[in-house]
């Protein structure tokens, strides 16, 4: 009997006796010739991971709290975009801490995730008042990236004049949080595009110039009316975008009222952790012509097969995997689940509660700026909100200040270039915070708090008008809510989710509770590094273990995405050949059956994108990458490989792959999307990649949270350790770093404790048999449905990696059904559909993950063959093309019991195909959304209450 703690067997699916009844099914009798007969033997390792001996999840915890005890817990006044806030418990309970919300994936599939988007829907009705902005999007990464993503779009976007005459001027306010500005010059330099910095308006309007980025507050803390500044641009013909606060908002005119093109920034103080820098959700809003222009995800609203109102991802035709090296952006993860948790922060506190809160936030800070007027300090700035900036300090006196703040567990800002002393009030302050401070700067306590905010700044419009933030003040009504939403959605709670490329395995609460544990939660991420010794701690150890794991020789944390990373390593590339003076080097060659993200991110980095051939068994043609490296030889700058391949395979010809490549001064980036197949088995590195990304939230366990957070970190081989990206406030990267790709130094930090627990609790042993077990319940999947669908790529013996590709053009052909058909029809089964129609159109890609049973396993096999069955009625004649059960699926409850039933199949067929299905069934909450409908009709934004009721069809 194993120990009953120990975690292997827990996150491990089968158990050895289903193994055993699998390795039969498959046909051979062991998994070590299994996988003999799948890993080329010249790419295994040749000896076991180093990791580690595995931790008991008792005794994984005890480790964790010690480690948590070395980071020290001040109050943080720092500010630069992180404030301190209060979690509601009731949204901390039951979304944060809830597999039912944090388990789910990204809401391509409607019909079951209308409660997530309904959340996210909330979520971008918030932000489009607060900003006064007439479109938002579901959000993006961190405010420094979305401040990047405005600036691509404003270039994308110059008017044909501009283009002429090669506007590339991005002028960027002076006082813009350093950590924006960093992230700015790092996107801008690969796209041809010269940042210059001003500070009086007129500075502004140039020619050369395509558009202004401001920060509304400034980042000392100022607020500048900036209506005059944007007049002047727009007359121009210069976009502007706002960098904002969204609680300052609730206080100051917004920005669309004043003519902003786009206004960004961090939701994080509505109700998200600090977590050391993320993850956080970004907000991103623009004016009605940018809206086919939008990076990231919009939730829209429209209608069901039923006339019913239904929501869905409107306008998908921008994303990255469709425009690939076309896209402006290569954002493929939101930040969902932290998106959802602002945006029920204001359906609890609704309008009044928002409002009080930052009128108290601004109080406090009113009443310490007269303190300190009286003590004669003086400040930088005349109007503020939260923040204030002390300038005019002597060296012995700032120093003085740091000492006392330091004795009392305060954290300020230190401006080092001008140094100025910087206080922001949050929340969580009140009346011991300013007798703190009265210590520290040797002020008396005032009670006035006459705010200095004049007029012409003054927000007099409303602003969260509807219902759905008056409704939910009681927890009783709210925690009601958060569950009615939950219901609707299909999540690894529910069923086995087996998305090929995504890696849907168990997010393990062992290794998630640790992240609400305030020494980790509560920690800002400019502490000084003696406070943060528990997290610097996990960094060392985590990049210690992921090099093992990959073969590389350093670890950046930064990059917050896949895609970020697959961004993060390219750039590393760049600055590798310009360091040698290769500045011509920018040719990515990339295989056509590459990931969108792929091409859409070497277009970012500055590169040439050439597609190589794929051959007939869905492997790199060998012959066309040696005549495309021969040819582009001089300016050859990387390749961008997936292994497995994104057919799921192990090509044979990897390391010849990676030699061609060298052997013409180029390097080899690979996409760790398909990870999970390689640990402890092989390594990028063994392989002869020089760098890859790690998709956190799928190998290492991160949960997808309905479509984010994500953590997409790079890793390197000796030669590009110098140019591991840097960041403007704190150490990190190589000695010829890069600039920030993200706005926090380690990324979303946070989450890097569920990887680091993973690992943990795996040890080196557990981790290869996890990837043993996921190629093993992939090829389980691949028997059991051989014969009911054509499998279309498996290595030379036969075999599929830890995903594969079921073909179904053939039943588009003989019988009119669509893969989305399938997809829908999976529902009335219980099931998340696979993958659809990628890498290959008119395909569905499995993977199972090692965290499911054999008996979860043939459930899902039994649904598919069962459709596969009603497939066959069709081709059969049973049912006509268009009528059927596939075409009308997914069926609702209310669809199934209506007194008009005119199907040609019973109701039974339509929602209880299986026996099992009796026992536990899960209902869609919607019928089939009509897609064309909502783009045609882009609502973006929670609607009246009257549109619900007459979609209800009450009058």
């Amino acid at each position: 009997m194993t120990h009953p703690h120990q975690f292997q067997h827990r996150h491990i699916g089968p158990s050895a006796a289903e193994q055993k009844d699998m390795l039969q099914a498959i046909g051979v009798n062991s998994v070590e010739t299994l996988i003999s007969q799948t890993v080329p033997e010249g790419i295994r390792l040749k000896k076991p991971l180093n990791i580690g001996k595995a931790l008991s999840e008792p005794e994984f915890e005890k480790h964790l709290k010690g480690i948590a005890a070395r980071n020290k817990l001040f109050t943080s006044m720092i500010g630069q975009g992180y404030y301190h806030t209060f979690v509601p418990n009731v949204i901390r309970r039951n979304i944060l801490e809830n597999p039912g919300w944090y388990t789910a994936y990204t809401p391509y599939q409607a019909e079951i995730a209308q409660g997530r988007m309904e959340a996210i829907l909330n979520f971008q009705t918030l932000v489009m008042d607060l900003t006064g902005m007439p479109v938002a999007n579901a959000s993006l990464l961190d405010e420094a990236t979305a401040a990047a993503e405005a600036m691509a779009m404003f270039y994308a976007n110059r008017p044909k004049e501009q283009v002429k005459n090669d506007a590339h001027i991005f002028m960027v306010h002076r006082d813009v949080f350093p950590q924006t500005k960093s992230v700015l010059h790092t996107r801008a330099e690969a796209m041809g595009i010269a940042i210059q910095e001003f500070e009086k308006s007129d500075e502004a309007i140039s020619t050369n110039v395509f558009g202004i980025y401001i920060q509304y507050p400034c980042a000392r803390g100022s607020v500048i009316p900036f209506g005059a500044l944007t007049a002047e641009a727009h007359k121009n013909q210069i976009q502007v975008c706002v960098g904002s606060d969204l609680l300052a908002l609730t206080l100051l005119v917004p920005p669309g009222e004043w003519g902003a093109d786009a206004v960004v920034g961090n939701s994080q103080r509505f109700g998200v952790p600090m977590g050391f820098g993320g993850p956080h959700a970004a907000f991103f809003a623009v004016r009605e012509t940018y809206k086919r222009l939008l990076p990231g995800r919009i939730i829209g609203v429209s209608v069901d097969a039923q006339g019913n109102h239904a929501l869905r991802m409107a306008l998908q035709t921008r994303e990255q995997h469709i425009r690939r090296d076309k896209a402006t952006s290569n954002i493929c993860t939101a930040q969902a689940l932290l998106a959802i948790m602002a945006g029920m922060y204001a359906v609890y506190h609704g309008p009044e509660g928002i409002k009080m809160i930052a009128g108290e936030v601004h109080k406090l800070a009113c009443r310490f700026a007269l303190s300190l007027d009286k003590a004669g300090y003086k400040l930088y700035n005349n109007q503020f909100f939260d923040t204030l900036c002390i300038t005019g300090l002597e060296d012995a006196k700032r120093e003085e200040i740091r000492k006392r703040a330091l004795q009392e567990n305060i954290n300020l800002y230190y401006d080092l270039p001008s140094g100025n002393i910087q206080i922001s009030f949050d929340e969580t302050h009140g009346e011991e915070e300013l007798a703190r401070l009265g210590r520290i700067f040797n002020t008396e306590p005032v009670q006035e708090n006459k705010s200095p905010l004049h007029q012409e700044v003054s927000r007099t419009s409303g602003f969260m008008e509807h219902p759905v933030f008056h409704t939910h003040r009681s927890e009783t009504s709210m925690m009601r809510y958060i569950k009615s939403l939950e219901n609707k959605d299909l999540s690894l709670t529910h069923s086995m989710i087996s998305l090929g490329s995504c890696t849907m395995k168990l997010n393990a609460a062992a290794e998630l509770y640790p992240i609400t544990w305030p020494e980790f939660a509560n920690l800002h991420p400019f502490v000084p590094q003696d406070q943060a010794m528990g997290y610097h701690h996990i960094f060392e150890e985590l990049e210690k273990d992921l090099c093992e794991i990959t073969g590389f020789k350093a670890m950046s944390f930064q990059p917050n995405s896949g895609a970020q990373g697959e961004y993060t390593g390219l750039m590393v590339i760049r600055a590798y050949h310009h360091s040698r003076g290769d500045l011509h080097r920018n040719v990515a060659l990339i295989p056509s059956s590459a990931h969108g993200t792929n091409p859409a991110s070497a277009a970012m980095a500055g590169m040439k994108i050439v597609v190589v051939s794929c051959d007939a068994q869905g492997n790199v043609d060998l012959a066309d990458l040696r005549s495309k490296a021969e040819l582009y030889s001089k300016d050859l700058s990387c390749l961008m490989v997936t292994y497995p391949s994104t057919h799921g395979v192990f090509e044979e010809s990897i390391t010849e792959i990676t030699d061609i490549i060298h052997l013409h001064g180029g390097l080899v980036y690979m996409d760790g999307a398909n990870m999970n197949a390689q640990v402890g088995l092989t390594s990028p590195g063994n392989i002869g990649a020089d760098v890859c990304h790690l998709n956190l939230h799928k190998t290492f366990a991160i949960p997808h949270g309905g479509g984010g957070p994500g953590m997409g970190p790079i890793g390197v081989n000796e030669k590009l350790v110098p140019f591991l990206p840097g960041h403007p406030l704190v150490k990190t990267g190589g000695a010829s770093a890069i600039p920030a790709v993200s706005a926090a130094p380690w990324g979303s930090a946070l989450i890097l404790l569920i990887s680091y627990g993973y690992i943990k609790m795996l040890g080196g042993e557990g981790l290869r048999n996890a990837t043993e077990v996921a190629i093993l319940n992939a090829n389980y999947i691949k028997a059991r449905l051989q014969g009911h669908y054509e499998i279309l790529y498996t290595g030379k013996n036969g075999f599929c990696a830890h995903e594969m590709i079921l073909n179904c053009v053939a039943f588009k052909r003989q019988c009119g059904v669509e893969v989305a058909d399938i997809a829908k029809r999976l529902m009335d089964y219980g099931f998340h559909a696979p993958t659809v129609a990628f890498p290959v159109v008119d395909t569905l890609m499995v993977e199972p993950t090692e965290s499911e049973s054999k008996s979860d396993l043939d459930a899902f096999c039994d649904a598919m063959i069962s459709i596969r069955k009603e497939i066959d009625e069709i081709e059969n004649g049973l049912f006509t093309n268009a009528d059927n059960v596939l075409k009308h699926a997914p069926h609702t409850a209310a669809m199934v019991l209506s007194d008009d039933w005119a199907k040609p199949y019973s109701r039974q067929k339509a929602a209880f195909p299986l026996p099992s299905l009796k026992d536990r069934k899960f209902w869609p909450s919607v019928a089939r959304v009509d897609n064309a409908y909502g783009d045609r009709h882009l609502v973006c934004s929670c609607q009246p209450i009257e549109a619900y009721l007459e979609a209800e069809g009450v009058s």
